[in-house]
């Protein structure tokens, strides 16, 4: 579990709308993440779920009604907005987002967002037609020039059996959405980072491939804890089973030769490169037009070396990271690529118990230094210490240059 929504204040605005009960969902994650809180509900959202459901899994009272009793430890609306770390409106409707835009405070929601200095998230969740309305659309707009961040809403069946824009967006994306906006003032602000992920597929034919064991979770886990540290983020990925982060711009190849061109291209704007990513040593020297028919003799490959692609990557001021997956001599071979392709850290683990797995043990290795042991630990707090060495490195080389 990543730490950026421990301790953290949320308070969650439910609106009356279908979507209502997806908001229990985020309610459940927010509270499993370590996160205070506190529902906020109209009385229209209660048509659709009970306070109750909500005060079971947040183990809060669920603030529904503006004249609640003041104690002196408790204002009400008041300190329920100022406290908040952050507030997130899910569903939002078009009467909620009207009241929002315009100002007006005759409920608890209403009331709270305006009492508090948060950034606000809203997601919209409606029918078609009342997303397309000018009304609707204009009102989103003033709220976003206000720098109230809008997500979603998805396409897709709505509950009146119309398709098209209005659904309320997965939690996933509402979760990516709330750490990056807790995180976008953190430690890498500002830092443009790109990462790679996952296997490469080098074709012997039409339908057959060399690969790898990679699944790609270390490079997910790096790419979410970069965003919660404040980066912007490019993930270059293979293909894998997993869901990339909504916050991050992705861009999906299969190759190696494709994942070198991303990179170059990628790098050009960037301040980290983190090369997480397995590529293939070889590819076959020549791929077969059609399928590749089975005989009683053996079968023969020639390989060919692919583009290293961190040692081909030569941009001034480029802070580099790299990792070494071996199953032997780990220390040994970690401090040789470490050297021979100027990197500023690399990550060295034993590929038979990383790859495909949700935990992570590593050594970590910089020019001059001692290596320094992390784990057994997950792959998402490993992912952290790497990206807090990363933010570190960044602040020394800065230091350097003004001195």
């Amino acid at each position: 579990m990543t730490t950026i929504l421990k301790g953290k204040r949320i308070v969650l605005g439910v609106s009356g709308g279908i979507a209502a009960y997806k908001s229990v969902e985020l309610a459940r994650e927010l509270t499993l993440a370590g996160a205070q809180v506190d529902v906020v509900m109209t009385r229209a959202a209660r048509e659709f779920v009970g306070p109750l459901t909500f005060e079971t899994l947040t183990r809060r009272p669920v603030r529904t009604e503006v004249f609640e009793q003041w104690t002196e430890a408790e204002s009400g609306h008041v300190s329920l907005g100022e406290r908040a770390d952050l507030m997130i409106i899910a569903p939002a409707t078009a009467q909620v987002i009207a009241k929002l835009a315009h100002g007006l405070a005759d409920d608890m929601l209403s009331v709270t967002a305006l009492a508090t200095p948060a950034p606000v998230i809203v997601a919209p969740a409606m029918d078609y037609h009342m997303y397309q309305h000018p009304a609707t659309q204009a009102n989103l707009r003033t709220l976003a020039d206000r720098g109230v961040r809008i997500v979603g809403p998805d396409e897709g069946l709505l509950a009146s059996g119309l398709v098209g824009p209005g659904r309320l967006v997965p939690t996933t994306r509402l979760m990516d959405a709330i750490r990056a906006t807790l995180g976008s003032n953190g430690p890498l602000a500002g830092v443009r980072v790109v990462v790679t992920a996952g296997p490469t597929r080098e074709p012997l034919d039409p339908l057959r491939f060399l690969s790898n064991r990679s699944s790609g979770k270390m490079g997910y886990a790096l790419v979410a804890a970069a965003i919660d540290a404040g980066a912007s983020v490019t993930l270059i990925t293979g293909p894998t089973a997993l869901t990339p982060h909504s916050e991050a711009s992705v861009i999906g190849v299969e190759s190696a030769a494709e994942m070198a061109d991303a990179v170059q291209t990628a790098v050009q704007d960037a301040d980290v490169l983190i090369m997480t990513a397995a590529v293939a040593d070889y590819r076959p020297a020549s791929v077969a037009e059609h399928k590749i028919k089975k005989s009683s003799d053996d079968l023969t490959l020639n390989l060919t070396r692919t583009t290293d692609i961190l040692a081909s990557i030569d941009r001034p001021g480029l802070l580099k990271v790299g990792f070494a997956a071996e199953t032997t001599s780990l220390l040994d071979y970690a401090r040789d690529k470490l050297r021979a392709k100027h990197l500023d850290l690399i990550v060295a683990n034993d590929a038979r118990t990383s790859m495909g797995s949700d935990e992570g043990w590593a050594y970590l290795l910089e020019p001059g230094k001692e290596a320094e042991e992390v784990g057994p630990t997950s792959k998402a707090e490993l992912a952290e210490v790497i990206i807090d060495r990363v933010a570190s490195l960044l602040r020394s080389r800065r230091t350097s240059e003004r001195d």
